[in-house]
């Protein structure tokens, strides 16, 4: 993951003002995640263009948040962590389309080479998201040709 897409994903959940320290690389990201990430870090996935039902069934369920919310308490480290992994597949692609609307579309498009799944269901692993953004390197590859 380069800075620049580092950059764009620790603005997307808030920067300093909502993660409570300065992210400047991936190690910090990587801190930031193991120190559990604020609740309200999930704006930055509804604002990316992820919905409610998508955070409920690649984050974290409505209830639990509701409760977490309640409580005043964060993600847990698991959740933070697909957070970010959602939310840094989302920027990749978008910088991949140079759009929001073309990211999101494509990342909810069923493709062969995923055995008809789209790449945000197949972007819920570490080893699925890393499949994601070969064939979108390839992709921005491709346009740069």
């Amino acid at each position: 993951m380069s800075t620049s897409i580092v950059d764009k994903v620790v603005r997307k959940l808030g920067g300093q003002p909502v993660l409570g320290t300065e992210v400047r690389s991936q190690a910090d990201l990587a801190t930031a995640v193991r120190n559990r990430l604020p609740l309200s870090t999930l704006k930055g996935l509804e604002q990316a263009g992820l919905s409610d039902q998508e955070i409920e069934k690649f984050v974290i369920p409505q209830r639990t948040r509701r409760h977490r919310a309640d409580k005043m308490q964060r993600l847990t480290v698991d959740e933070s962590d697909r957070a970010v992994r959602l939310l840094r597949v989302q920027t990749l692609a978008e910088d991949t389309f140079g759009d929001i609307v073309k990211a999101n579309r494509w990342l909810r498009r069923p493709l062969t080479e995923f055995g008809n799944e789209a790449p945000l269901v197949v972007a819920q692993t570490e080893a699925g998201v890393r499949v994601v953004e070969a064939i979108l390197g390839k992709i921005a590859w491709a346009a740069a040709a």
